[in-house]
């Protein structure tokens, strides 16, 4: 079961119509280029998924779609998180019956949650099926803080099994799962997100990379996790090199328009984002086609 929380776990955006209706097609064509791509894992309906825009229907739609594209070949994780514990138990079934093999349940909110409302909350997701759930941990965008005390209790509550991490404000990640480790089962899973610092995050020991760009991008994406899998600085700072453009840009603008822009520059998708967020400019989009075309020799494997 861990193993379904480890390596390079691709996040796909979601093509949708202005009403919210999935495009199955485009979406299919997105998932077709991650499993030919070989990465670990698939991850739907995560931030860069468009969770929170989609309706039930929309998103069950989305992981009969995935799963129907994955097959079983790589691990389909599938983002379940809500508002209230009910939708979100709601959800979890859904997935499952939809074909999804593991879970992602953020603490999304209104009302700030507690820490005790969040742990309820966690452990009724977590006991409405037989899959695997990893604990997504986002606080830019939940405004939720876990606390070490908090993540203890999670862990040990059966079928939660991994963390998706932010970055550290300081990017000391060792010093981070030096201190998380030792208080977590053996088997708990410690993966980040944040693009720009998960190489680093794979060299100083983190178990996955839930990855916004090997979701568009998976080759070089897997380039970069393997070197840094490998322990191999050199080429993880070579194939980072090439990556320098595109961070400056999820840094600025957020990776979620960011990658919508670059699925269309490569007409994988002509899709927009899902409004309220509106698309890049002319010259923002001219940004992103350079910063494409640096990455471009890492196209081929290996």
């Amino acid at each position: 079961m861990p193993s379904r929380f480890k390596g390079l776990s691709a996040f796909p955006i979601t093509p949708a119509e202005e009403n919210g209706r999935v495009d199955a097609e485009a979406f299919s064509a997105l998932l077709e280029r991650l499993v030919a791509a070989e990465v670990d894992s698939v991850g739907i309906l995560g931030s860069t998924g468009s969770y929170m825009y989609l309706s039930r229907e929309e998103k069950r739609r989305a992981v009969e779609t995935a799963a129907s594209v994955v097959k079983g070949k790589r691990t389909l994780m599938a983002g379940v998180g809500a508002l209230r514990t009910d939708e979100a138990v709601t959800l979890a079934k859904d997935a499952e019956a939809a074909g999804a093999d593991a879970l992602l349940l953020a603490p999304v909110s209104y009302t700030p949650l507690t820490q005790e409302e969040a742990y309820h909350h966690f452990a009724a997701v977590a006991g409405a099926t037989a899959l695997p759930l990893a604990i997504y941990n986002n606080p830019g965008t939940t405004r939720f803080l876990f606390s070490d005390e908090l993540l203890v209790r999670l862990a040990y509550i059966p079928n939660i099994r991994a963390i998706k991490m932010p970055l550290p404000a300081d990017q000391d990640f060792a010093a981070e799962l030096e201190r998380l480790r030792p208080k977590l089962p053996d088997d708990f899973a410690i993966g980040y997100s944040g693009d720009w610092g998960c190489a680093a995050a794979t060299l100083a020991g983190g178990d996955a990379w839930y990855s916004v760009v090997a979701g568009l991008l998976p080759v070089p994406a897997l380039k970069l996790m393997r070197a840094a899998q490998a322990g191999n600085v050199d080429e993880v700072q070579r194939v980072d090199a090439a990556f320098q453009p595109l961070w400056t840009l999820f840094k600025e603008f957020g990776s979620f328009r960011v990658v919508y822009a670059a699925a269309n520059l490569m007409s994988v998708t002509l899709m927009e984002p899902p409004r309220p967020i509106l698309p890049l400019t002319s010259a923002e989009r001219q940004r992103v086609e350079e910063a494409l075309n640096v990455l471009s020799g890492l196209e081929d494997l290996p």
